[in-house]
């Protein structure tokens, strides 16, 4: 009984630690009048920039399944990580196994890296959103990358993206593994 009480403090604690950036984040978001101006001169198109990414990681999903001898449901899972590690690889780690959970944090953790090396090329490449867009939702941990290459527009684009794509995660994973 006192193992399981443990475990449970450090879940919540876990839960915490995971939240609090976010929430810092979004309050100093909140407090930026300009932020604002630009995300309401934006309209509803501002929504179109973490669907096509949550689109385009799919594919990209779809792409490394016809490559990888793995299930599609195992694939489609690590990909709905969307560049959270910490997250997607705790929740496949509780819902699948602990070799796909690493997967999972191994993937996610690349897709960061790759973002914080190649941003000056993606952006040249694919333009603003490109360095936003291969950060997925670790934009906020690529933000000094993302402002250097992309502007202070996309920056906060990259903000809101990051914010609705670490909000999708949990939905996502949990879906592939009830679904698939």
């Amino acid at each position: 009984m006192r193992d399981s009480g443990f475990s449970l403090f450090y879940m919540f604690i876990n839960v915490g630690a995971i939240f609090a950036p976010l929430a810092a984040v979004g309050m100093s978001l909140g407090f930026d009048s300009r932020a604002w101006r630009i995300l309401r001169d934006l309209k509803g198109w501002v929504v179109l920039v973490p669907l096509m990414i949550i689109v385009g990681t799919f594919l990209g999903g779809v792409a490394a399944w016809t490559m990888l001898d793995m299930s599609f449901r195992d694939v489609m899972a690590v990909a709905a990580g969307f560049g959270y590690y910490s997250l997607s690889s705790m929740l496949i780690n509780q819902l699948a196994d602990v070799s796909l959970g690493s997967m999972a944090l191994i993937s996610n953790m690349v897709r960061e890296l790759v973002t914080l090396l190649f941003a000056p090329l993606f952006a040249r490449v694919f333009g603003g959103l490109g360095p936003l867009s291969a950060a997925g939702a670790a934009s906020d941990t690529c933000l000094p990358a993302i402002i250097r290459t992309s502007g202070e527009r996309n920056t906060i684009l990259g903000i809101f993206s990051g914010m609705v794509l670490t909000i999708a995660v949990p939905i996502f994973v949990t879906s592939i593994f009830a679904w698939l």
